[in-house]
């Protein structure tokens, strides 16, 4: 669960050294990403619309081991890897190595490495990387969050039917009823506007950026999450489940938003889907 406010105490690492370790293994894993990107990469399917490719396993390995290289008694939680115990520290790095993975394999360009960390079950840190457009975003607790070293804030707009909205879809649309197209139309017809970018943690950012007023999914994992929630809330931005209660990465329900219009769009979300008539 998202804690925050939690005094640190002296035997801890200091958050700048955890920050630029982050910030370094980021750029290497982006360095790679666009260095595939130009000299290409296979393509695997885990089911007939998730991808992955040797791009993604690459970055992650890199981000490990720089990471490693550091901090050698730290564990890990990868997309790919899953988790990567060496004991029982209490840091945990949160990592998805290529978050936008169909957009990279089509030649797209929004996708972002993005690197989170725990410390004692709470999110401390976070950056995100797009290589592509080398946009670099990071914040550290109690600090702010920051989009290539300049704060950013998130947007000011009051009204959900001013605001721009962006969410995304599972990659079992196909076979779960629970595919967030029922929120998607509801939100449609009284959102401004609608955006769907296929990267989690780049829509986190940019609600933190002002550039999105509000964010929300469903079927998410703590890879998605860890690194721009706490970009989000170091911005100024609210982050909770579907109803309301704080964020934990580990469930699979995100709400993020500029704060002014988060109980409108909990109260969308949380609307009956339809009126059926009774059998």
């Amino acid at each position: 669960m998202l804690l925050f406010g939690v005094t640190i105490t002296s035997d801890q690492i200091p958050h700048n050294t955890l920050l630029e370790t982050a910030i370094a293994a980021s750029k290497e894993a982006g360095a790679i990403l666009l260095d595939y990107g130009r000299s290409g990469f296979r393509i695997k399917h885990k089911n007939p619309i998730n991808l992955v490719t040797d791009a993604d396993h690459a970055a992650e390995q890199c981000v490990i081991d720089r990471i490693r290289k550091h901090f050698p008694t730290h564990r890990f939680l990868a997309e790919e890897r899953g988790r990567v115990e060496q004991s029982p520290s209490p840091y945990l790095w949160v990592i998805d190595p290529l978050d936008g993975t169909t957009n990279f394999a089509h030649g797209y360009p929004a996708y972002c490495v993005s690197v989170g960390l725990e410390y004692q079950g709470r999110c401390i840190l976070g950056a995100v990387l797009d290589p592509s457009r080398d946009e670099l975003f990071t914040a550290v607790e109690g600090r702010g969050a920051q989009l290539n070293g300049q704060p950013i804030h998130v947007s000011d707009t009051m009204a959900l039917g001013s605001s721009l909205l962006v969410t995304g879809f599972a990659y079992d649309i196909r076979e779960s009823p629970r595919n967030n197209l029922d929120h998607f139309v509801k939100f449609a017809l009284k959102a401004q506007g609608m955006r769907r970018t296929g990267s989690a943690a780049l829509d986190l950012c940019y609600v933190a950026a002002g550039r999105f007023d509000g964010f929300w999914e469903v079927q998410l994992n703590p890879w998605d999450m860890a690194a721009g929630s706490v970009i989000v809330r170091e911005a100024g931005g609210r982050l909770t489940n579907f109803c309301g209660d704080d964020l934990s990465i580990y469930g699979q329900e995100l709400v993020a938003s500029n704060g002014y219009i988060h109980q409108a769009m909990l109260k969308v979300l949380n609307e009956e889907t339809s009126q059926m008539p009774s059998s």
